[in-house]
């Protein structure tokens, strides 16, 4: 066991050293190979709109300057973008990053903290950081509870309230009307983080309208999903204006890439391309639906670029289907939680992707039913 460093704090060194996900470049090097389709990370493996890629390679010869520390342009984008003043969005280095800014901001050791179990880790790693005290409530059915959510938040006098809509690692999404409700019903004192990351993945018009001015609640958006731009780590918020200006106090105000900043410029700006990725991504999920139900599985409907696969039995039994998928060069992941562990979760991918998950699937399924079988017994 390795020993702390006497120098941390008593909070630091109290901490587990382990990140919220294994990536799959570490399960590459620990195999030995190179999956053959990456399907677990819920990239968008149809990549950024043309446009965008044109915008970072030509910034490419000016990456020995920082970025503008103002995000000005890209900012202004996106406020003519959503119709919102530029005042109420804040740029960062992805919701990861911006969600860990926003606890440093508001959690104290000891503060309040509710989410659901089994819902988006990193937030939870963040909250564990700075001391908070988070308190999960359960799944309703495979979508997150905002009833549920609420009555937690008054119980413990929570001051941060974790959804994220549409919903990792389910897929799933509430209406329009329903998280309009939640808006409403925050508790007095306590702000939710609304995380949209998913939203250019879901259908046109499920989405509040942006109301910038509440100040119950904050929104989370990034280019890593629908723009296909995981890579460049561009994300922002939007919320009440004297709350985005308080991330100036705490922020890296050279953490932007400046090809990244490009990037994400010239992606909000084609729309078009947007439109032609969320056609494909669209059009992978009902090959991933037509996959599962040709190996007598079901799926749970998906507002996102991924799709939970119901294997039909417990997290044991998914486990081992993913554990095969992974030895036949297929990387996937699956929910942490039971009752939804039951699934592994694919990402949407090109033709050939999916060809070799069809091929992998039946065998996977076949060698799992024929391990814990032998257990059984």
């Amino acid at each position: 066991m390795t020993q702390n460093d006497p120098r941390l704090t008593p909070l630091a060194a109290a901490l587990p050293v382990s990140v919220p996900f294994v990536g799959p470049e570490a399960q590459e090097r620990a195999q030995g190979g190179v999956f053959q389709a990456r399907l677990g990370a819920n990239e968008n493996v149809f990549g950024p709109s043309p446009k965008a890629i044109a915008a970072m390679q030509a910034t490419a010869s000016e990456a020995w300057m920082y970025a503008d520390p103002e995000a000005h342009d890209l900012k202004q984008a996106l406020a003519l973008h959503h119709k919102i003043p530029a005042d109420h969005i804040v740029i960062g280095e992805g919701i990861d990053g911006l969600l860990g800014l926003l606890v440093r901001l508001l959690i104290e050791p000891g503060d309040a903290v509710v989410t659901s179990d089994g819902a988006y880790p990193t937030f939870n790693y963040h909250v564990a950081g700075f001391g908070g005290e988070l308190h999960k409530v359960a799944y309703a059915g495979d979508f997150e509870d905002p009833e549920r959510l609420l009555a937690k938040a008054k119980m413990v006098n929570a001051k941060l309230i974790y959804f994220a809509n549409p919903d990792n690692p389910m897929g799933t999404m509430h209406d329009r009307e329903t998280v309009n409700r939640m808006i409403r019903a925050v508790p007095e004192g306590a702000l939710l983080i609304l995380d949209e990351a998913y939203l250019e993945c879901a259908p046109d018009g499920s989405a509040p309208v942006l109301r910038p001015t509440e100040a119950n609640v904050i929104r989370m958006r990034t280019f890593s999903k629908g723009y296909g731009l995981a890579g460049a780590r561009v994300g922002y918020a939007i919320g009440p204006a004297p709350l985005i200006n308080a991330f100036n106090k705490v922020r890296n105000h050279f953490g932007m890439s400046r090809m990244g900043l490009a990037g994400a410029l010239a992606a909000v700006q084609d729309q078009d391309g947007l439109k032609n990725i969320q056609d494909q991504i669209a059009a992978s999920r009902g090959r991933i639906d037509a996959i599962a139900a040709a190996n007598g599985l079901k799926t749970v409907p998906s507002a996102t670029n991924f799709v939970a696969i119901d294997c039909g039995r417990d997290g044991e039994f998914a486990r081992a289907v993913l554990d095969a998928l992974i030895a036949r060069g297929i990387f996937v992941r699956m929910p942490f939680v039971a009752p939804q562990n039951r699934c592994i979760r694919v990402s949407c991918g090109t033709d050939a992707q999916m060809d070799l998950l069809s091929d992998a699937l039946p065998a996977a399924l076949a060698t799992a039913r024929s391990l814990l079988d032998k257990t059984d017994t």
